[in-house]
Formats: C-alpha cells, sequence, structure tokens
C-alpha cells in the first residue's frame, strides 16, 4: 500500500490533534472540522478500504469507535452523532487508509453537512427484494 496523509500522521511525519490512541487504532480531530469535534479513527495496521481490512483490525475498530464516540458525547453533548466511512472514490473516499468520520451533530447549529437519501420502497418489490438478498448471501457459501 502506498503511503497516504495517515500514514505520515501515524509516523510523527505530520502533526495532528490527539484524541485517542492504543495498540491498534488512532483517533484525531478532521482538520476540516465539518462539525465541532469532527473525528477521524483510523487502523494503525493500513489497508486501503473496508474490502482489504482483516477481522482482527476491524474488532480493534469496533472497540474503539464507542470509546471515542462517548467521548465526544461527554464533552460537547451534541444532539446526535453521525459514523461515517466511505469506499472507493465513488464513495467519496479520497485517502486511501481506512478511516471513519465521527461527526458530533447540534440542532441549532448550521454545520453544513447533511445527506441526500432517498428511498425506493416502493420501486422494488418483495421478489426483487428477496433476489437481491439471496444473491447477497450466495457470497457466504
Amino acid at each position: 500500500m502506498s503511503e497516504t496523509i495517515f500514514s505520515k500522521i501515524l509516523d510523527g511525519e505530520i502533526p495532528s490533534h490527539k484524541v485517542y490512541e492504543d495498540d491498534a487504532v488512532y483517533a484525531f480531530l478532521d482538520i476540516s472540522q465539518v462539525t465541532k469535534g469532527h473525528t477521524l479513527l483510523i487502523p494503525k495496521k493500513a489497508s486501503a478500504n473496508i474490502f482489504e481490512t482483516d477481522s482482527e483490525t476491524m474488532q480493534h475498530i469496533g472497540a474503539a469507535l464507542p470509546k471515542v464516540a462517548n467521548a465526544i458525547k461527554a464533552a460537547f453533548n451534541p444532539d446526535g452523532l453521525n459514523i461515517i466511512q466511505n469506499n472507493g472514490e465513488y464513495a467519496d473516499q479520497s485517502v486511501f487508509h481506512l478511516h471513519f468520520h465521527l461527526l458530533p451533530r447540534y440542532e441549532n447549529d448550521i454545520d453544513g453537512f447533511g445527506y441526500k437519501w432517498e428511498t425506493h420502497e416502493d420501486q422494488i418489490d418483495d421478489k426483487q427484494k428477496a433476489q437481491i438478498a439471496k444473491e447477497i448471501v450466495a457470497q457466504f457459501e
């Protein structure tokens, strides 16, 4: 895997504002601060995306995410929190080192962040859903 800005942060070549660290993960403030407390959580064992990440690394991430989320909650008492993880350029991934964005959300704050989420339940019937599920389940066999 090629060197990324995150590997340079882990190596201490680029400074960061650390909020949490253990043997497997590192969490630091995102430079953009889309919302107050916007934090990134990255594994120390680099992989480009979730498709290339081993289960042991994901277990460490899974253990660290609630710790960091609860620290943000205790520090700033946000009204909500988005956790976002992008995979591939088409999904808006810009740094190809697996990372999770923790974005605190504040009720009366215009932060410039939002989703456009359109549902299609009226266009995809149960027969089509069953086929979609069958195609995914087949990948586990």
